[in-house]
């Protein structure tokens, strides 16, 4: 489990295929002894598995790989080297929870629609996939790229966040631009209140 509160931007060192997967190096300020094989991380809102690790200068370069599955159903696909991504490690017990409880399972990709800048800030606009939009609600939370946000305004499938100064400092989204994909994670409550109604 994670929270969407993203703690390092990695950035993609070589993608490789192997068989049915594909093999990603990333560079991160992560400190090797604080990894661990088998651990997991959150690459964009993707959870992904440690293979293997090794040190780069204070930091750490490690391995993960990727099924057809991920690679279908996320923007990881089309991630190749030199591309940013929003990192953070598995909440631990007793960690602050400073977002929402976000699982690295992503259901689908947005699309974002439009961007206006307002003083160091950013107001988005992205459209869901229509079999997720009705999880997503007004004051509601979702996961995009790995981040935790609150959903301001909603209209059928469009939906609206809000962007502060610390958040685009802190990811790589400064960068992002309309007609960009992004992964989302719809809140896991919502998913589960719309399968019990569902039951009844």
């Amino acid at each position: 489990m994670f929270t969407g509160i993203v703690s390092d931007v990695g950035t993609i060192l070589s993608a490789r295929e192997q068989k049915s997967l594909r093999r990603l190096s990333v560079a991160s300020r992560y400190p090797v002894r604080s990894l661990a094989i088998g651990a997991s991380i959150s690459h964009d809102g993707v959870c992904l598995t440690i293979v293997s690790k090794a040190a780069r200068g204070k930091g750490s370069r490690y391995e993960v790989e990727l099924g057809a599955e991920t690679l279908a159903r996320t923007t990881a696909g089309t991630w190749q080297k030199g591309k940013r991504l929003n990192l953070e490690r598995a909440l631990k017990i007793g960690d602050e929870l400073g977002g929402h409880l976000v699982a690295g399972h992503v259901d689908g990709v947005a699309t974002l629609v439009s961007r206006e800048n307002v003083e160091n800030m950013a107001r988005l606009r992205f459209r869901a996939p229509k079999e997720l939009a009705r999880f997503i609600a007004p004051k509601g939370s979702v996961a995009l790229d790995g981040i935790s946000l609150t959903v301001n305004e909603v209209n059928d499938a469009m939906f609206e966040v809000f962007i502060i100064p610390h958040t685009l400092a802190e990811t790589h989204w400064s960068q992002l631009a309309a007609g960009q994909n992004v992964n989302l994670e719809v809140d896991l409550m919502a998913r589960y209140v719309a399968r019990l109604a569902e039951a009844r």
